[in-house]
């Protein structure tokens, strides 16, 4: 596929509604389709399982589950945040016969509805939940230092502390699988540069150190050692099963609606206030991105939406009306910043993430590490 260079005017994909603002990575080929929409089909084709060979797959994957965790509390772990996926993950193990321990991540930023959804999860399912209560004063810390430094990814300081907290758990419960909500057909698309490598411990340490305040004594971290650890000799790696079955979004929300009691809260990922400030004002005004792009360009390639209807949905305000100014408040207030303050952070040009020290040479000398030793790692693999 002969793709061309982006010229300086306003160019959208022909079949999604991707778009050259604020991204240098797009690429279009001669009939205007855009280099996600064939990433998208190619990453698809193999890894979506659909059919009688994502039963088959499914089935072997919750048998491998199965045995491996006879005679122990849990055979699997899954994250529960009161979103779409990970309510239907939940929903989805409970049918295959599993046993998992929740997670959930209390970061000071729930919605009130969202604690609502998982606690009727819990409730409905019967399932045990781990709440990790992360200490407020450092949480602050960290995101105030991610606003100060202007990069693009403050959500690494949510999902990083979370991907650890199921790490240590899955190793200090002796659980050998950790089941994820991540997926390919609705969440697939992402521009490189609109987001950042949520396991760098390098880079938020480097972050925090420049611009934190206090000392990190509690959250929970996962540097380069400790992952090496969890994903080479214990072989904890995530799961993601909503690849092995239909994965219909509006179908689902029914399903759950019904089954669970699940209500919904809104935009992609809107359980937290933070995350809903985050990505709704936040990211279009400093960055002029707009997730809501590649949220419905990948349900416009699974055939969930059509380009129509993705264009129609653009059109309403990006932040729910009537609820900005009050939002603003609140975080503001939470965040212990002054509107002026906060306005001269929203005025502080982007930096990337890269203008910080990464870990990125040793994840390269990882991958090679893995290849090189595999067979060793098989026959190393502590019994379960």
């Amino acid at each position: 596929m002969v793709f061309s260079k982006v010229d300086p005017g306003y160019r959208q994909c022909l079949l999604t509604v991707m778009d050259n603002i604020a991204d240098p990575d797009i690429k279009f080929d001669q009939n205007g389709v855009c280099n996600y929409y064939f990433e998208y089909k190619e990453v698809e084709s193999k890894e979506v399982f659909k059919g009688e060979e994502g039963e088959w797959k499914l089935e072997q994957l919750t048998s491998k589950i199965k045995v491996d965790g006879k005679g122990k509390p849990y055979d699997c772990l899954i994250g529960l945040s009161g979103g779409v996926d990970s309510t239907y993950v939940a929903y989805l193990v409970k049918q295959l016969g599993l046993r998992p321990l929740a997670v959930h991540l209390d970061n000071g930023w729930n919605l009130e509805l969202a604690v609502k959804n998982v606690e009727n999860i819990i409730t409905k399912l019967g399932f045990d939940l781990y709440t990790l209560v992360v200490n407020w004063e450092e949480f602050r810390d960290i995101q105030l230092a991610y606003l100060k430094a202007a990069v693009v990814d403050i959500e690494v300081v949510s999902d990083h502390a979370i991907f650890a907290s199921m790490y240590k758990l899955a190793k200090d419960k002796n659980i050998g699988y950790i089941i994820s909500g991540t997926n390919i057909v609705t969440e697939h698309i992402m521009p490189p540069s609109w987001l950042y490598k949520k396991m760098d411990f390098a880079n938020l340490k480097d972050i925090h150190n420049q611009y934190g305040k206090i000392k990190l004594k509690t959250y929970p971290t996962l540097d380069f050692k400790k992952f090496l650890y969890y994903s080479a000799v214990l072989r904890l790696n995530p799961i993601s099963i909503l690849n092995y079955v239909p994965y219909d979004k509006r179908k689902v929300k029914e399903i759950i609606k019904k089954e669970l009691d699940w209500r919904d809260y809104g935009g992609k990922h809107f359980e937290s206030l933070f995350t809903k400030f985050y990505q709704a004002y936040i990211l279009p005004e400093k960055f002029k991105i707009d997730k809501r792009k590649a949220h419905l360009s990948t349900l416009i390639c699974s055939g969930q939406m059509t380009k129509a209807e993705a264009l129609k949905e653009l059109e309403k305000p990006i932040y729910p009306s009537g609820e900005l100014e009050q939002d603003m408040e609140f975080v503001l207030k939470k965040l212990g910043l002054t509107k002026k303050s906060f306005e001269s952070i929203m005025q502080t040009p982007p930096r990337r993430h890269e203008d910080f020290k990464t870990d990125t040479h040793l994840k390269e000398g990882y991958m090679n590490l893995l290849k090189k030793t595999e067979m060793i790692r098989r026959v190393l693999k502590p019994k379960k």
